[in-house]
């Protein structure tokens, strides 16, 4: 098992849990960020700053078993496709059962942009919001230790 990271958009609060916690569970954190930016880990892989660069290098390193970090829905399902478990910055785990109905509201979202229309982004990071991050990636771990 390993905690693959996208690196390109995770806030800073949640890479250090990830190590912190990866290092209480001797679990490998792998990070993936385009050369854009200065990321110092044990695993880390630079990838290009093309489109959907850093998506496919951590799919191509997502094993069944494995916890991916990302906010990126689209990836989230891919992650979720290789038997995987797939976690959001601010806790929230990503199910089978409920992904199709998020990329369908990403695409609503998208369709909107395009036609000129702005949508809300993420609200500011909160203190509650790394308690539960580490709440619910620990709890993933041990849920798969005890397996």
């Amino acid at each position: 098992m390993k905690i693959v990271v996208d690196a390109d958009a995770c806030p800073k609060a949640v890479l250090q849990l990830c190590r912190q916690i990866g290092s209480n569970y001797a679990i490998p954190v792998w990070t993936v960020a385009s050369f854009n930016h200065n990321i110092i880990s044990d695993y880390h892989v630079i990838v290009g700053s093309a489109s959907q660069e850093a998506d496919i290098k951590i799919i191509n390193l997502t094993e069944p078993g494995d916890i991916v970090i990302t906010q990126d829905w689209g990836l989230a399902s891919m992650v979720l496709g290789r038997a995987a478990y797939c976690l959001s910055p601010v806790g929230k785990e990503y199910q089978p059962a409920r992904i199709e109905f998020l990329l369908e509201e990403r695409e609503l979202k998208a369709k909107f942009r395009r036609g000129g229309g702005r949508t809300k982004g993420p609200g500011k990071r909160t203190l509650e919001d790394d308690r539960r991050f580490a709440a619910v990636l620990e709890g993933i771990i041990i849920r798969t230790i005890n397996r």
